[in-house]
């Protein structure tokens, strides 16, 4: 910021000029202190300002090339630079350490070495205390821009936490309440228009007039219809409720089967007869669901275990079981049998069974293993 509130032109503070304006002034301070030198003392000082040039990323070799500058004339931008960047750009503390004593020794010892330099006095105690200020300043000045620096880059970071904590919440939030939602219509609205088809079906069974069971056919069949519809939107917010970013996928289907199992990494044995007729597709996705389920709880609780899994049509039921036996005593890949789950997927299946017109069971048997069976009718799907 210039006086009045003006900022400073671009070409002050990029990223060239801060590489090239310690390089000038380092060879002004050579040229001045070196003017009755040598051509040999002129060039030593004249490396040691161009190896500043690559201070950044090598500062530990930068302060040796300047050091003989420094050793033969009295330069002191150059090596007090490269001591600066020894700091501010190597994390190790012992490097920063050792090449401000090295600066000190050097500008202490200058060139020629004389015996007043070993003599115990006032002057020569003088000259070790600017030495020693010459190096610690700027190897303090390298290490505080580097904690800045650190801390800003941390600071970056915390931000950047805490607003994925905030947006990880806000959709925990949003999921929670589509999952309200979808609770509150399955609990609610299913219970009204499944009361409104019983009636409907019982209406349509009693009477005799021909207009009477016709208006009955076609009250149960748009209930049966307005059920399935309810169940298919209560999945979209309960999958919405579960991963936001995720595009909607088409429904699995019992084609789908056989690369569920493929892919289950168990021993599974299957028997898959559905016949030759064509499932509605809600008892197709009810068999699929109730199969993944099982399936994933055996992973979870009995990785390893023989699995069998049979689909059979019975007249217009389809017959879904998939059982399990114990897991094996020390199987390689068994997993925990204390593995956290929420309870909800054997609910959910039984729900959908029973919104089809079917059932579920889910009971352990006397060998250890457990059996999950469903009974679709394709009537509810209808």
């Amino acid at each position: 910021m210039g006086a009045g509130g003006r900022t400073l032109p671009g070409w002050a503070t990029g990223r060239c000029t801060a590489l090239l304006l310690p390089v000038l002034l380092a060879g002004v301070d050579a040229a001045l202190v070196g003017k009755d030198g040598t051509w040999w003392e002129l060039m030593l000082s004249a490396v040691a300002c161009l190896a500043l040039l690559m201070r950044r990323r090598y500062p530990v070799l930068t302060l040796l090339l300047t050091l003989p500058g420094t050793y033969v004339e009295y330069i002191w931008i150059a090596p007090i630079t490269a001591v600066y960047s020894v700091a501010a750009h190597r994390a190790e503390i012992r490097a920063t350490t050792v090449c401000a004593t090295l600066f000190a020794l050097v500008e202490y010892f200058h060139w020629p070495v004389t015996a007043s330099m070993f003599e115990i006095s006032r002057e020569t105690a003088l000259d070790a205390i600017e030495s020693v200020m010459l190096a610690a300043a700027p190897a303090a000045l390298g290490l505080l821009a580097r904690t800045r620096r650190e801390l800003a880059e941390r600071i970056v970071e915390l931000t950047e936490g805490q607003q994925r904590e905030s947006r990880l919440l806000a959709e925990r939030v949003l999921g929670q309440e589509r999952a309200r939602l979808a609770r509150e219509m399955h609990d609610v609205v299913s219970h009204q228009v499944s009361l409104i088809s019983i009636q409907a079906g019982a209406l349509q069974v009693s009477t005799t007039d021909p207009a009477a069971k016709d208006t009955a056919r076609t009250i149960r069949e748009l209930s049966v219809r307005t059920l399935e519809e309810l169940r298919q939107m209560v999945g979209v917010l309960r999958a919405a409720s579960l991963r936001r970013d995720e595009p909607l996928a088409p429904q699995p289907r019992l084609a789908d089967l056989p690369k569920l199992i493929e892919g289950s990494g168990l021993p599974v044995t299957a028997r898959l007869a559905t016949g030759d007729r064509d499932w509605p597709e809600a008892v197709e996705r009810a068999a699929y669901r109730t199969v993944q389920e099982a399936l994933t709880n055996i992973r979870k609780h009995a990785p390893g275990a023989p699995v069998s899994v049979s689909l059979a049509a019975r007249g217009t039921r389809l017959l879904v079981e998939v059982r399990n036996g114990p897991a094996p005593l020390g199987a390689p890949d068994a997993l925990p049998d204390h593995l956290p789950g929420g309870g909800h997927g054997l609910v959910g299946l039984r729900e959908r069974a029973q919104l089809l017109g079917g059932s579920l069971t889910a009971d352990p048997g006397p060998d250890g293993g457990f059996t999950v069976r469903a009974e679709l009718p394709a009537a509810g799907g209808e």
